[in-house]
């Protein structure tokens, strides 16, 4: 033979996701923490890395690790699975609760992966836009969507905050969205270190309740791999049932061990990602042509009048920032992430000379 089958006929159409991932001198496209792991804590890392044997297979569940989390959170082994990166255990939701017939409720602008795990197993999607001026949710359309047995909703990701556009979901609309469904409703908690706000002490008494976290970002290891979810048990013995046995390695547990912690020597510098997101809307606001949109996280999405250009004209001066100028409800926006003091003012500068290049 020399041809190969169609693949799966799911595939058709669907655009691998693409993170954008260029050279550059300062990366400020994908919400990273731009400190690395402090020496010390990576000198523990080196011990930890050291200790770790090879040539065995790992916990296949990372049961220290789920100790360890569990135990921060007020909480027993059972209502915590660790993934590889928050990636693996959103594929996971939608292995476990989508499929034909059992649609999965999307509210778009939001991370583009929801929509593509869906697609590739073969559950139909509901979306309900973000039409607001600042992308909030449409409340009472995504209550009557779920009231409605005919949509078959089985489950919804909610980021908060929502990626690409900022905002935290309103915790008083998601225990209203637990109380009126049984649909399984996961709250994509990835940047809640910088948010300040999570969904956690409403767990026990929604059943129908996941919290997906990732060690990704306030703690600088978006390179080692390792998200996280809090649910019930019942619900974590679902998604065991669908996992990659050892898809989280011997080598990443250890360092997640070490960093988790460690958790509280990151503090002092989400605090300064905050206190930069602050400073970069409040000079965008006096940027000719440039509209910010506000933020609860470690980025700031802007609109801008030739958004592709603007793009360009901060990568020829070694900045990459994410554009979604292309993207539904998006045209002409660009997402900055929060980087260092000296990132973002070059950012800035070099953002203010194009608008007044074309002003």
């Amino acid at each position: 033979m020399n041809r190969v089958r169609e693949s799966a006929p799911q595939l058709a159409g669907i655009i691998p996701y693409d993170p954008k991932y260029l050279s550059a001198q300062m990366y400020m496209s994908a919400n990273e923490n731009p400190r690395d792991v402090d020496p010390d804590i990576r000198s523990q890392i080196d011990e930890a890395v050291r200790k770790v044997s090879l040539n065995r297979y790992p916990d296949p569940l990372a049961n220290d690790l789920r100790d360890e989390i569990a135990q921060a959170n007020g909480l027993d082994r059972e209502w915590v699975l660790v993934g590889n990166g928050g990636d693996e255990l959103l594929f996971d939701t939608a292995l476990a609760w989508g499929g034909a017939g059992r649609t999965f409720l999307n509210l778009p602008p939001t991370f583009s992966v929801y929509e593509a795990n869906a697609r590739l197993t073969n559950t139909p999607i509901m979306n309900i836009e973000r039409f607001s001026e600042d992308f909030s949710i449409d409340e009472d359309r995504v209550l009557a969507a779920l009231a409605d047995p005919t949509n078959n909703i089985a489950f919804t990701i909610i980021a908060s905050p929502n990626n690409p556009t900022g905002l935290r979901a309103p915790q008083v609309f998601l225990e209203k969205l637990l109380n009126s469904t049984d649909a399984l409703v996961m709250v994509d908690e990835a940047y809640f270190e910088f948010s300040r706000e999570t969904m956690r002490p409403y767990l026990e008494r929604h059943e129908n309740l996941v919290i997906l976290r990732t060690f990704s970002k306030a703690f600088s290891l978006a390179g080692v791999r390792i998200g996280y979810i809090l649910a019930h048990p019942a619900v974590i013995r679902e998604y065991m049932k669908v996992r990659q046995p050892y898809s989280v390695d011997a080598v990443s547990q250890a360092i997640a061990r070490v960093v988790f912690r460690n958790r509280n020597a990151f503090e002092p510098a989400i605090h300064d990602i905050i206190s930069e997101r602050e400073r970069i809307i409040s000079e965008l606001k006096v940027i000719p042509g440039v509209q910010f949109f506000p933020s609860d996280s470690n980025w700031v999405l802007f609109r801008i009048s030739h958004a592709e250009q603007a793009w360009q004209y901060l990568y020829d001066n070694g900045i990459l920032v994410r554009d979604f100028s292309s993207t539904k409800l998006l045209e002409n926006t660009l997402r900055v992430t929060v980087g260092t003091p000296e990132q973002n003012s070059a950012f800035l500068r070099t953002l203010r000379d194009f608008a007044l290049r074309k002003d």
